[in-house]
């Protein structure tokens, strides 16, 4: 197809000249190509009563066509097609054009009707992105994305090899419906319009319009004429093609939700962006909210939940810090797509655990964080509700270090670091190495802040010298003029800082995260931290921590919940650091369609028949044994009436399930398991139900069960429960 009338034409080229011809009497062997044009010419300028009267000449079927609409007064059969908006994507290097939710085309086309000479502005999808109505462009509002194009459409084509129909430039679907008004105003059909371009679009009848190339822009290598002029079918208006129109989002926001993605710029397994990732959570629960608050949806009680994505890997790997250059220049050249796929990646990891770029790393993740709550209130000054954070990965990790040091209470951070003493950091439950760590850090740093300011702050145990020429008794000492004893002091101080001394590890109750790190403070306080496939029990293992405190809670967060895929290879529990039941079970999410995956029951199903099978055996063993050597008493207790030894069997293993919190207990049962105050006494691991195909072999997924959580559905499912049932909204399961 010609660049004039490809899905990249632009809607500012000028309108194409139309060649208008009647085929009617045109015989049914002519070949199209043969076809000779008219001289008269149609363009998009041309008045309709001139267009109808070039097409009365042109009919031989009509000599009189005018008096003949004088005597047969019809009323016209034409009517105005209507538009629809789209949008422009870039998918695996095509363009995909997809359609606006019905609710934004017409705010679009209403804008565009009111609009005038003025630019206007329309909040579309969301109001996540702004469409520029006269640009015709559309903008992301919360991260960065180039623009894409926009169109108002009413005529689409498809060809035999095209999987969706594709809208016209506007221009040129608008000769397109003015031909089509005339051919139905005159019900004369079977006509050829040739464009410039050399494109012919042919109109046999209202249902039957189809589009054919010229020869010049075809393939060389086609091998029968039949592929040379094999046709496009072309669609008037969108209720005649198979596009899915989205429906509408809620405009109520009930919660709002920031996702942190971890490690690398690619996502899950088809290496998508963070902001793909979230637009599929997001897709997904609004899903769910459909099927299962349905009630509370049609009672105005349920709106919808806001997922933004934050995103800090392009931060830190971009020009602000070079570390990719610096990596580059002594990355090795063999197996280069290996060290590129290891430096854009795993490198994170050890960037979080290196002081300089942690820094980069939790500063970026807050101030985005910060940027984006401010943004959202700025353009919803409506919202009251809580606000919640989810973190993938090393994502989970960030949060959590971030969580941990927040701090409630008001005052500058450096007067309340000065005021802090060893006393006061025991009290707070920071044990010994940590606390460590934090009394030297701020030694160091507040030696080296009245340095700056003509004074020493020394070691403990050592006595500033009073400055002779003042009165008052304040221990100075000048940096300029001091004595050899305090000068000596001063080296003592700094030899002490600059020597690596060994951690003490001792028994740990409460983790800080990396000490050497100034944590900034988040805007809000979350009521909720998601982690998906997290790694935080392993790296606060590492950190030398054994355990947590059970009265331990982040000082702004109260509720935790660590979900992960049971075959993921980069997530950790965490109540195992809290309780010292080592047969505590995870709690298994329950599948959205309301039970066990089927695989699941059948094994659960085989396990308690094997333990059936065992105690029967055993028991029968017991009896004859005991009827052997005579001995009185009973090999297994009494089995009541009507009750068969299976039946007792399988109460006492649901017995048993129910008192150690089996993956598949109930979640209300799981809650009477004190697991600490974390999550507000509530468990706080939650394990996904692993799909058929992934039981066959675990090492097969284990990659992509880390990166399952964006689509899981069952994911989705338990965010919304936890954020509406704090709203007091009941969760409906809907029936299968």
């Amino acid at each position: 197809m010609s660049e004039g009338l490809g899905p990249e034409g632009g809607h500012s080229q000028p309108a194409p000249t139309i060649t208008v011809q009647d085929l009617s009497d045109r015989p049914a062997h002519t070949p199209l190509d043969r076809i000779t044009p008219a001289h008269t010419l149609l363009d998009g300028n041309t008045p309709v009563e001139q267009v109808s009267g070039v097409v009365e000449e042109t009919s031989p079927s009509s000599t009189s066509s005018f008096e003949l609409v004088d005597m047969e007064p019809a009323p016209p059969l034409y009517q105005p097609v209507q538009p629809h908006w789209f949008y422009c994507r870039r998918v695996d290097s095509k363009d995909v054009w997809l359609p606006f939710s019905r609710e934004d085309s017409e705010r679009l086309e209403q804008a565009l009707s009111t609009a005038g000479e003025e630019e206007v502005v329309v909040a579309v999808e969301g109001e996540r992105y702004d469409v520029r109505v006269r640009e015709r462009q559309r903008y992301a509002v919360y991260w960065e994305q180039g623009p894409s194009e926009v169109r108002r459409c009413t005529w689409f084509y498809k060809g035999d090899k095209d999987t969706r129909y594709m809208p016209y430039p506007e221009e040129f679907s608008t000769n397109l419906e003015e031909a089509y008004m005339i051919a139905v105003t005159l019900d004369e059909w079977k006509r050829k319009l040739d464009f410039p371009s050399g494109e012919t679009v042919i109109l046999h009848n209202p249902k039957l319009i189809m589009q054919y190339q010229p020869i010049s822009l075809q393939d060389e290598w086609v091998s029968s004429p039949s592929e040379q002029t094999r046709p496009r079918t072309v669609k008037r208006g969108v209720d005649n093609i198979t596009a899915e129109i989205p429906d509408g989002e809620p405009e109520t926001i009930d919660h709002l939700v920031f996702m942190v993605h971890g490690i690398g710029p690619a996502c899950d397994i088809r290496f998508r962006s963070i902001i793909q990732c979230v637009n599929d959570f997001r897709s997904a629960s609004l899903s769910l909210l459909g099927s299962h608050y349905r009630r509370g949806q049609e009672e105005g009680r349920v709106g919808r939940v806001e997922f933004l994505p934050v995103n800090w890997h392009s931060a830190l790997h971009g020009d602000a810090t070079g570390v990719d250059e610096d990596i580059q220049r002594i990355t090795l050249p063999s197996i280069s797509r290996l060290r590129h796929f290891t430096n854009d990646t795993l490198l994170d990891l050890f960037f979080y655990n290196s002081p300089t770029y942690c820094q980069t790393i939790v500063d970026t993740v807050a101030s985005e964080v910060n940027k984006l709550h401010s943004l959202f209130k700025h353009r919803h000054p409506e919202f009251t509700g809580a606000v919640s954070v989810v973190g993938h990965s090393l994502g989970s990790l960030i949060l959590f270090d971030l969580l941990t040091n927040q701090k409630t209470g008001s005052g500058e951070a450096d007067r309340d670091e000065a005021m802090c003493d060893e006393t006061d950091l025991t009290e707070l439950g920071i044990p010994l190495g940590p606390r460590k760590k934090i009394l030297s850090f701020i030694r160091k740093r507040h030696f080296l802040q009245e340095g700056r300011q003509g004074t020493v702050l020394l070691a403990p145990g050592l006595q500033a010298l009073p400055d002779p020429s003042e009165d008052s008794p304040s221990p100075t000492v000048s940096f300029g003029n001091q004595s050899s004893e305090a000068s000596a002091r001063r080296q003592q101080f700094l030899r002490a800082q600059s020597i690596t001394s060994a951690v003490d590890y001792e028994y740990f109750d409460v983790g800080i995260g990396q000490v050497s790190i100034n944590y900034p403070q988040l805007a809000f306080h979350p009521q909720t931290f998601f982690a998906f496939g997290s790694p935080i029990g392993m790296f606060l293992t590492v950190r030398g921590l054994k355990r947590i405190d059970p009265n331990y809670t982040f000082p702004t967060c109260k509720n935790f919940y660590n979900i992960y895929h049971p075959f993921d290879p980069v997530a950790y529990r965490i109540e195992p650091m809290i309780v010292s039941e080592s047969d505590l079970e995870p709690m298994l999410i329950p599948h959205h369609k309301g039970r066990k995956r089927m695989h699941l029951e059948l094994k659960e199903s085989l396990t308690r028949m094997s333990t059936d099978l065992k105690n029967n055996v055993l028991g029968s063993f017991r009896t004859a044994w005991q009827s052997l050597v005579r001995m009185p008493v009973a090999a297994l207790p009494p089995v009541e009436d009507g009750e068969t030894t299976a039946e007792r069997s399988l109460q006492e293993t649901e017995s048993v399930h129910e008192e150690v919190e089996s993956p598949g207990s109930a979640e209300d049962k799981g809650r009477q398991v004190k697991v600490g105050m974390l999550n507000g006494g509530r468990r706080i691991d939650y394990v996904l139900q692993e799909a058929p195909i992934e039981s066959f072999n675990e090492y097969l997924f284990a990659i992509q069960s880390h990166l399952c959580y964006w689509e899981s559905e069952d994911t989705a499912l338990l965010l919304l429960k936890e954020i509406y049932d704090k709203l007091g909204v009941a969760f409906e399961q809907p029936q299968q």
